[in-house]
């Protein structure tokens, strides 16, 4: 299952009589990494459960359309982004909440989440995390947890290389400072 490269996958898929397999394939190739992907951003169990299903759901649907100019884990790691991004801004907009009552909120969460199983210094980089800009916080958590590369980040994100660079850097000095302060 692990061994099969994007190319033997998109091939399965292709073939009318292998498409559900090849799906299923892909889904349990990177069902465990997006998912931590996503919780990284919301957080909670549940919406993380609901935005992975999602994330499938338009993979399903656009599968069929996908060029292959990049990795299908990269192109997942897109939908599963912008949907976490999308989450939140509605989130937002819904109970009218600034970026920063949001951030709160998702602090809180992550204090009672009973799936949260770290110890209080991870607790406590978790928080600084969330008081990051968005950009930043996606940035150190693709490179740092998910040790993707700058290219697939730049990819994902569709951002520079560069830019990505400075965005982690600021982001780790900003976590550095907030860790030594509390």
């Amino acid at each position: 299952m692990q061994d099969q490269t994007d190319k033997e996958l998109l091939s399965l898929f292709r073939n009318p009589d292998h498409k559900s397999y090849a799906f299923n394939l892909i889904v349990r190739k990177y069902q465990e990494r997006l998912y931590w992907h996503i919780r990284k951003i919301v957080i909670g169990h549940d919406d993380t459960d609901d935005l992975l299903q999602n994330t499938f759901l338009k993979a399903w649907k656009g599968l069929e359309n996908f060029r292959g100019e990049s990795q299908i884990y990269t192109w997942l790691y897109r939908i599963a982004t912008n949907e976490a991004l999308s989450f939140l801004k509605e989130k937002r907009k819904k109970f009218f909440l600034p970026l920063v009552d949001v951030e709160k909120e998702l602090s809180s969460n992550l204090e009672s989440d009973t799936y949260f199983n770290g110890d209080e210094i991870q607790l406590k980089l978790q928080k600084a995390i969330l008081k990051l800009p968005e950009k930043q916080r996606l940035v150190f958590n693709m490179r740092y947890y998910d040790q993707m590369k700058y290219e697939d980040i730049s990819q994902v994100l569709d951002t520079s290389v560069g830019a990505l660079k400075a965005s982690y850097h600021h982001a780790a000095k900003k976590i550095e400072d907030m860790l030594k302060n509390n």
